[in-house]
């Protein structure tokens, strides 16, 4: 049976939830500057409060969907290659953080064709 499909299938979905999951953190900072600079023109007394709150939770989980989009889009191209097997399951896993539904398929194509890496 030849599943030579399935680890293309998984590299492009690992690719394009990484590239989705690498867009996220520069529309979050476009988002935070926008709200931050809206904030200013609003006095009050806890007007620095909600900047606070979203520098402190929001930078940490961009950052972190940052480098899950990285790792997606690495084991993408390793996944169409058809090598290093454990690096595009660890990039198939990296996507499940980006986009979930993406990186549950690309696990499964991933974990069924792994006959055909080298």
């Amino acid at each position: 049976m030849d599943n030579a499909w399935m680890p293309k299938v998984a590299g492009i979905l690992d690719i394009v939830a990484g590239s989705l999951g690498v867009m996220f953190p520069f529309i979050m900072a476009l988002w935070f500057v926008f709200f931050s600079m809206a904030m200013r023109s609003d006095p009050g007394e806890f007007h620095d409060f909600p900047v606070s709150f979203m520098a402190i939770f929001m930078i940490p989980f961009a950052l972190f969907m940052l480098g899950a989009g990285i790792l997606a889009i690495i084991g993408g191209v390793h996944a169409l290659k058809r090598k290093k097997w454990g690096l595009a399951l660890a990039g198939s896993i990296g996507a499940v953080f980006t986009q979930f539904v993406l990186g549950v398929v690309a696990i499964i194509f991933t974990v069924m064709g792994k006959n055909e890496f080298e």
